[in-house]
């Protein structure tokens, strides 16, 4: 910490739910739960793409980023939640804490962007069908995955050391169970314009930017399935999206919720604070599993087949 001649505590105090303290050891049973729901059905999804040669496809390996992003962001949240919601261990040190703010950041940023790249998949295969296999190629694929790990890297790398440079002396109990970056900054004493417009900044340019291109990209494929004479064949087409639309509002809702709560809800109560963080950060990685092995039947029947193995 030397770079910055500040005062930083040397760790922070992690909070559950305000006042539902005595009913944390009765939640940790239901946060086990989805933890398991969301590392194994993420899991499964990833193997069934990894083994099963008719998933070799740009719209599986799409799906499969997005697995690995939940996977991921499950694990960067397990380890404090479980702490403190099981053993009442609330601390965190101040260097772990900044780690964990910026890989769920960046995980969230990375979700953000696979469900971009999957709207664009969409667009594709609908709007022009003869050149989607041209057009999304393995590289193409490739190259897109590496473009949304580069873009949450270089955008969220200077949120820790615009944490770092706050001297911080209010407190050290933060809102949640796990670090954020809006929480952190305000616990300092000095003036956090800088933190609070550069965040503003990554929320509007990344993650609004993503929703008004999804929202783009299915105004344009509504107009072409529209289009599409037979009544069968453009239900089939807008079939194909049902999956990816529900994955956006399972992430995109939650997301705005919390963002508008954070800036404008200085009123709520912070329980609502915390309640919805939390839906935001647990809710789509246990949902997202779900939802493409009920309504992608290819997943789906590689799933079952696997499982007849095993049995067998």
């Amino acid at each position: 910490m030397g770079l910055f001649n500040v005062t930083h505590p040397a760790s922070f105090l992690l909070t559950g739910i305000p006042g539902l303290e005595s009913s944390h050891s009765w939640l940790a049973g239901p946060l086990c739960v989805m933890y398991a729901v969301a590392l194994g059905g993420n899991t499964v999804v990833l193997q069934a793409v990894k083994v099963e040669p008719s998933l070799h496809k740009p719209m599986y390996y799409l799906l499969s980023m997005l697995a690995f992003s939940d996977v991921a962001m499950s694990m960067a949240t397990l380890p404090t939640v479980l702490r403190t919601f099981c053993f009442n261990a609330r601390n965190i040190a101040f260097d772990a804490c900044l780690i964990q703010m910026f890989l769920i950041h960046s995980f969230s940023m990375m979700e953000s962007g696979i469900l971009l790249a999957m709207s664009f998949d969409r667009y594709v295969a609908i709007c022009d069908p003869l050149h989607y296999a041209t057009v999304l190629t393995n590289e193409v694929i490739a190259g897109m995955g590496v473009a949304v790990t580069a873009r949450s890297f270089i955008t969220l790398f200077p949120l820790p050391f615009l944490i770092m440079r706050l001297p911080i002396c209010r407190s050290n109990v933060l809102s949640h169970s796990y670090c954020l970056h809006p929480d952190m900054m305000k616990l300092a004493c000095a003036d956090i314009s800088i933190n609070s417009s550069y965040g503003l900044f990554v929320l509007v340019s990344t993650f609004g930017m993503d929703l008004f291109s999804i929202f783009l990209s299915y105004v344009l494929i509504l107009r072409s399935a529209m289009a599409i004479a037979s009544h069968e064949e453009r239900l089939r087409a807008l079939n194909t999206c049902v999956s990816h639309i529900l994955a956006v509002l399972a992430f995109y809702v939650p997301m705005i919720g919390v963002s508008t709560v954070h800036r404008f809800g200085k009123h709520v109560p912070r329980y609502v604070h915390v309640l919805m963080s939390n839906v935001y950060l647990f809710v789509p990685p246990v949902l997202n599993p779900l939802i493409y092995s009920a309504k992608t039947k290819e997943i789906r029947r590689s799933i079952v087949r696997r499982f007849r193995r095993i049995k067998i």
